[in-house]
């Protein structure tokens, strides 16, 4: 079911709630997909309830950008000046976001002298075994109690029917608020959504094969084996304890069934605003814009070195958190050495610039990038600047049908351009990395996988591969494009997860007109072959078969789509990229906004 504005009437009959209130660790505060969740369907469910709120942290930095503060309104006025006597900070104000939601954010250190009777509360009422851990645990910890605090507040006050109120607390880190609310018998209907169960993305990040172990080991025991014991106890409790249980994927349901103790009530499967992203037609023209700047980089990166040619080249893209085998950048990295071993027998013209974008702790781009990005800018002013006088020569040369072409580039010009690119070259091989790692290169997992695949962008080589641990801000020396900027300009984007509840990268990918490579063990890959396996032949997103396959099966299915897309001619890619637009609809928050209102529902009905 969708929701469109013909649908408003009937949508609106059937919102049970008045309020909802959102909790999150990422409201104001971007780390990873879940802002893009919170913030990209807040618009939209906003218009459906006559309350809706958002609750995060306060972090001042990104709250001076992102947040207008304001005077709390009169209900909120009194519960906030208790909070205060209790030592929590609470700012009420407009998250500044498409259609400006209300938001509290909230400062806990207040409470920081409560930690061993908070966690004593909690083990006490849930079971959470928290005794042994460390600030990465108490300070979500902390930041949900205190907003429990202030829901209780609230209702003490008055501020609204608690009924007829909804409290969605998203993650482990946020479902201690829900904990406290049923220990002091909150009427709040509550509603808890995992994204990734802690436990499970642990033991697929310790290289466990999670799905086939499911119902074969005892889930307490492994989380103890694996030092996760305290978020995995609050999060089964969260679970729990709450009225409405939900999942953002069949598969993260599955899990949860067994690892939590619970079946999802609902799935909230996540999509995007898609009104926020280019028309077909303007991401072709996007499409050229960021390839010419990628082609710069990959200019001023590998020419002083030796050349190939830009025309043939094609960008392939994997953009995840550094998790080598749950991101599957092992994989990636296994079927790029296949493809290049492939493309030199063949002889090919086609090259391939396969960048990995993962933000990591570095230090800046290193010098000799900028020193050769500083060279490539000098050579192209210069042309730049004697352009017109070229164009006069050619444009008069034909006018008056003399044959002079070798006298269109003076003598000066030339010596001129010949002193620039000698300073332009250089000695050795291209860098792997375009930043400077705090750890060495060598003891980077990528780095060294990619050596170990004989990826070491030789001049034979016909796979480029680029390691790109900056975020993408726009803001990083080199590209200075924002993600989706750089995404658009790429022709592939290959995502070949192992563990990934949903995966944004791969539909963001499609939404931006670019094809993507996914999998069936991520939540959006399955999502999509059941859309689109009654079309046959696989368009614009390719859902790889990992589920119940080896990975060095995986690996050859990876290897032999990728390049199959490498061996593309431009008209087969332009109709994998309007098919990768058109698929991306279906993820509209316009189709998936209702099953937010239907866990919202589900909560009511104990009431």
């Amino acid at each position: 079911m969708s929701i469109t504005k013909k649908q408003v009437f009937t949508l609106e009959e059937k919102v049970l709630a008045s309020s909802v209130y959102e909790i999150s660790w990422e409201v104001c505060n971007k780390v990873g997909g879940i802002y893009s969740v919170i913030s990209s369907k807040t618009e939209m469910l906003k218009g459906y309830y006559k309350e809706y709120v958002l609750i995060g942290p306060y972090i001042k930095e990104k709250a001076e950008q992102d947040f207008i503060e304001e005077d709390p309104q009169g209900k909120y006025e009194d519960a906030i000046e208790w909070l205060e006597s209790q030592g929590v900070k609470a700012h009420y104000g407009t998250w500044l976001i498409k259609g400006e939601p209300k938001a509290i954010l909230i400062e806990f250190d207040g409470l920081k002298e409560r930690i061993s009777s908070i966690k004593k509360e909690f083990w006490d009422t849930h079971g959470v075994d928290s005794l042994f851990s460390s600030w990465d645990f108490e300070e979500p910890m902390l930041f949900s109690y205190a907003a429990a605090l202030l829901m209780l507040a609230l209702e003490e006050r008055k501020a609204f029917k608690p009924e007829k109120t909804v409290f969605q607390a998203h993650e482990w880190m946020t479902g201690f608020a829900i904990l406290k609310l049923r220990n002091e018998g909150s009427k709040i209907r509550t509603v808890f959504t995992t994204h990734a169960t802690i436990l499970g993305r642990s033991i697929a990040g310790s290289n466990q094969f999670l799905y086939g172990m499911l119902g074969k080991f005892n889930p307490y025991e492994k989380a103890r084996e694996l030092n996760v014991i305290d978020k995995y106890t609050a999060e089964r409790a969260a679970a729990q304890a709450s009225h409405v249980f939900t999942t953002v994927s069949e598969i993260t349901g599955k899990e949860s069934e067994y690892i939590l103790g619970r079946k999802p009530d609902v799935l909230l499967l996540n999509g995007l605003d898609l009104e926020h992203y280019p028309s077909i037609e303007e991401t072709s023209i996007k499409h050229v814009t960021s390839r010419n700047t990628i082609r710069e980089f990959l200019a001023y990166t590998f020419f002083p070195y030796y050349q190939f040619d830009l025309k043939h080249n094609l960008s392939f893209y994997l953009a995840a958190r550094y998790e080598f085998e749950n991101k599957g950048i092992d994989t990636f990295i296994e079927a790029l050495r296949r493809i290049n071993e492939d493309l030199k027998k063949m002889d090919a013209k086609r090259t391939i610039s396969a960048f990995i974008f993962i933000a990591m702790p570095n230090n800046g781009a290193k010098v000799e990038l900028l020193e050769n990005k500083n060279y490539y800018r000098h050579i192209k002013s210069y042309v730049e600047s004697k352009s017109n006088e070229i164009l006069s020569k050619i444009v008069n040369d034909f006018l008056s049908h003399e044959d002079r072409n070798n006298d269109i580039l003076t003598k000066e010009f030339v010596q001129e351009m010949r002193k620039d690119v000698l300073r332009f070259k250089r000695q050795g091989k291209p860098v792997l990395c375009t930043h400077k790692l705090h750890e060495y290169e060598e003891d980077n997992k990528i780095i060294r996988a990619f050596k170990e695949a004989g990826l070491e962008n030789s001049e034979e080589d016909k796979v480029k591969v680029i390691l790109y641990p900056a975020f993408l801000d726009g803001n990083d020396s080199l590209l200075n494009m924002d993600f989706n900027d750089v995404v658009a300009g790429c022709h592939l984007g290959v995502f070949p997860s192992y563990y990934e509840p949903w995966g944004y990268t791969p539909l963001e990918s499609a939404a931006l007109g670019v094809p993507a490579i996914t999998t069936n063990l991520a939540g959006f890959g399955r999502f999509i072959k059941r859309k689109t396996e009654h079309l046959g032949e696989e368009k614009g997103i390719f859902v790889v078969e990992r589920e119940k396959h080896t990975k060095q099966e995986f690996t050859e299915h990876l290897y032999k789509v990728m390049l199959r897309f490498a061996l593309m001619d431009h008209a087969e890619r332009v109709e994998h990229k309007i098919r990768a637009k058109e698929l991306s609809q279906l993820a509209d928050w316009k189709h998936l906004a209702i099953n937010y209102i239907d866990a919202h529902n589900e909560a009511m009905k104990d009431s």
